[in-house]
Formats: C-alpha cells, sequence, structure tokens
C-alpha cells in the first residue's frame, strides 16, 4: 500500500511539474475591438509589432465597420462577450461606458509601472471619471485647413498664413470663388457636419456644446449662411445634404479652394495622390481663429484605448495598451501618418518627413490649445444629436439663426433636466 501511495504521490508530482511548465508557455490571446481597419495602418502595425516582441501575449483584432462600431461594441460589452480591449470611436461615449461599469480603472498600472502622461498633453483629464483613468488616448485628431495652392496662383491670391483669421477665411473664400454651374470652382466647403459651424464657437476653450447659452455660436451660422446663400462661396448644403457628397471628393477632384477638416484627412490625400486618383496640389495651414482667440488654438478629440472590466486579462491587456499608447507605439502611429495621442516634436517630424507631404506642415500642426468638439459629460451625445436636428433646419433655411439658436437653447435645457 505504501508503495502505491508513493507511486500515486510521485505521479501528481510530476503531472504538477508538468502542468506548471505547460502553463508558463501558454500563450495569453487578447481580443482587440477596432473599426475599419483597412483604412488604419497604425493599428495593424502596431498590433504586429507588439505581437511580434511578445510571443506570450498575442492580440486578435476585430474589425467593425465604422457605422456599425458604436452599437456593434455595446452590444458586444452588455453582452459579456469575449472582448478584452477596444478603442472608443465616439469619445464622448465614454463616460457612458463608465456609469455601466464596462471600463477598468488604469490608475493602478500607471502608478505601478511609473507610466508617464505629461506628453499625453492634457488629453487623459477628458477620460477620467471620479479619479478614474479610464483610457489612455492612442491617436489625436484637430481641425486645420486644407488648401488647393494652385487655386490660389490662378487667383493670384495668396496663400493663408498660420494666423489667420474667420474673416480673413471668409473674405479669401469669396475672392477665389469663379465660374458656374457644373465648372465652378468654390472658394471653401463646410462640410454638413453641424461641427462645421459650432466648433469654430468652441474654439476659445470657454464654451461647449453643454452650454445653457448658445449665443456663442451665432456669429459662425451669420458666417455659413452669408457664403452659402450672398457669397455663394461654399457648396450649398441642401445639394451636399441630398447628394450624399463626402467632403473628400470634391477638394481631391479641384472643385474647393480651402478645407477645414481633421487631420485625420492627410493620410487620405496621401493614399490618392499616390494611387493617381487625385492631382491636387495641397497644403495645410493651421485653423483660423477669431479675434479675441489666439493663435494656435483648434478643436479636436482623442481615441482612447480602454480595457474591459469583464476580462479576465487584465494584466496581459495592460501591456498591450502601455505598448499601443506609449513612446513605440506613438512612433508606429505617427510612421503610418497618424498623430499619436503621445505627441511631440519626434512624433510630428516622423509625420512631416513622409513621402508626400506637403512643405510648411510642421508649422501648421503645432497647436498651443485644443478644446474637445463633445466633452465627456452625462447626456453629451444626446445633445449633440438635437444640435446636428436644428443646424440642419438652420442651413436650410426652415429657421432664422435666431430661431434655431432659441431652438436649441430650449432643447438642451429639456434633455438636462431629465
Amino acid at each position: 500500500m505504501k508503495k502505491i501511495m508513493l507511486l500515486l504521490l510521485s505521479l501528481v508530482f510530476v503531472m504538477s511539474c508538468s502542468g506548471n511548465k505547460d502553463s508558463d508557455s501558454e500563450v495569453t490571446t487578447l481580443k482587440l475591438a477596432t473599426w475599419d481597419l483597412t483604412a488604419n495602418p497604425s493599428v495593424v502595425n502596431t498590433v504586429k509589432t507588439f505581437n511580434e516582441n511578445n510571443p506570450d501575449i498575442q492580440v486578435e483584432i476585430i474589425d467593425i465597420a465604422s457605422a456599425d462600431y458604436t452599437q456593434k461594441l455595446s452590444i458586444m460589452l452588455n453582452g459579456k462577450s469575449d472582448l478584452d480591449m477596444f478603442f472608443v470611436k465616439d469619445a464622448d461615449t465614454t463616460k457612458s461606458l463608465y456609469d455601466k461599469g464596462q471600463l477598468e480603472s488604469l490608475n493602478s498600472y500607471i502608478e505601478n509601472d511609473s507610466f508617464d502622461l505629461t506628453e499625453y498633453n492634457g488629453l487623459t483629464k477628458n477620460f477620467t471619471f471620479e479619479g478614474n483613468i479610464t483610457g489612455l488616448p492612442a491617436r489625436s485628431d484637430w481641425y486645420v485647413m486644407y488648401y488647393n495652392k494652385a487655386i490660389f496662383d490662378a487667383a493670384g491670391v495668396d496663400y493663408p498664413s498660420n494666423d489667420w483669421t474667420w474673416n480673413d477665411f471668409e473674405s479669401m473664400a469669396k475672392e477665389l470663388t469663379s465660374g458656374s454651374g457644373a465648372t465652378k470652382t468654390y472658394g471653401a466647403l463646410l462640410h454638413t457636419w453641424q461641427a462645421m459651424v459650432i466648433n469654430w464657437g468652441v474654439q476659445d476653450g470657454k464654451h461647449t456644446i453643454m452650454d445653457s447659452d448658445y449665443s456663442f455660436i451665432t456669429p459662425y451660422y451669420e458666417m455659413a449662411l452669408r457664403m452659402q446663400d450672398v457669397d455663394t462661396s461654399i457648396m450649398d448644403y441642401g445639394t451636399l445634404k441630398t447628394g450624399g457628397i463626402h467632403y473628400s471628393s470634391p477638394f481631391l477632384t479641384g472643385k474647393v479652394a480651402m478645407l477645414p477638416m481633421g487631420t485625420w484627412f492627410m493620410t487620405t490625400i496621401l493614399d490618392k495622390v499616390k494611387t493617381g486618383e487625385s492631382d491636387v496640389d495641397w497644403a495645410v495651414a493651421t485653423l483660423p481663429h477669431a479675434d479675441n482667440v489666439p493663435q494656435g488654438y483648434t478643436v479636436g478629440s482623442a481615441t482612447p484605448l480602454a480595457i474591459n472590466k469583464a476580462t479576465k486579462k487584465k494584466d496581459a491587456a495592460w501591456e498591450f495598451v502601455k505598448f499601443a499608447t506609449g513612446s513605440e507605439g506613438a512612433e508606429i502611429y505617427a510612421s503610418a501618418g497618424a498623430i499619436p495621442g503621445r505627441n511631440n516634436d519626434a512624433t510630428l517630424d516622423l509625420i512631416v518627413s513622409i513621402d508626400g507631404m506637403p512643405e510648411g506642415l510642421k508649422p501648421a500642426l503645432k497647436t498651443t490649445n485644443i478644446s474637445f468638439d463633445r466633452p465627456g459629460v452625462d447626456k453629451v451625445a444626446e445633445v449633440n444629436r438635437m444640435m446636428g436636428e436644428v443646424h440642419s433646419l438652420i442651413m436650410l433655411g426652415e429657421v432664422s439663426v435666431d430661431e434655431g439658436i432659441a431652438e436649441m437653447e430650449l432643447r438642451n435645457s429639456e434633455i438636462l433636466k431629465k
């Protein structure tokens, strides 16, 4: 009996040692949700490099169509699916994800690894709730002014500087407009998003779309309507809306001289020019500002990378988050033409050195303040939707600017009372 017991114990010991060895060699697989992967080489390259450097942790990407991403992510999180990490597409939804208990606090990981947050330039405050940092910015984008040098040259108009005003923009657009009908060249394009008017009001960093008084956006609606209805220097909102015209097409085909748009558009232009789909001679200037707003102030957002609170692989997930949003990840993002959340002179140098980027890009990308277009607070998504509805009414001329602003203020108060 003793011999049998000793044999059994020996067998258990061998199995235990064998089990420990297998456990040590096991690979932890993490699932990461993102959107439109083919248009996002920075994510692909980051995951590829991480997987090569970490054979014991492998990241698998779940690619979701951009239009469906926020809804499908919500379904996955609510359904307790096997998801470890995810990018938050609409930064204004971060607070609601936190309120639902779906975001892991990163505080202890940041503290234990002495992870430096300074080079995020304050962006982490937008994803911090009740003292908990719930996501780190993998990427950041802000609005700049794209312009077609050939149209400026043909009109004999000087290129915009990096210190100019919205009044300059309006006057320049009028001067650059020429022709009629199908051959008309427009001085500018204001895309159909309400952001293309409202953002210029929050550019000062003093206002947000959650304010109860919206008079600060009145001058920008008046400007947009003058440009559309009086100067006809921008494409008509109704035509853009009913035709489903994407902002990229008129610019890439040389129909518009100026386009205020996010920095994400740079890689699209590079790709279209490289493949021969466009021959636009483009450049970038800093976003115009109001007379009472300092040069270098702009509007933007950031894409946070978060850990699912329900995952059982939090430590491994942190290793990827730390890599993707750290200095190594920042270099990978910048090398693909995307502006990382951890942004500095070195990453800007990488971006401007990419073949095909225009001259003078680095000073044009310099910012002194980035106001979030949608702050991470309760009910911001609902307020933003409401403003989009009223925006259409104003731009279509169905209500006056004053009537539209009054409607926004009324509906804002109703939303916040709920």
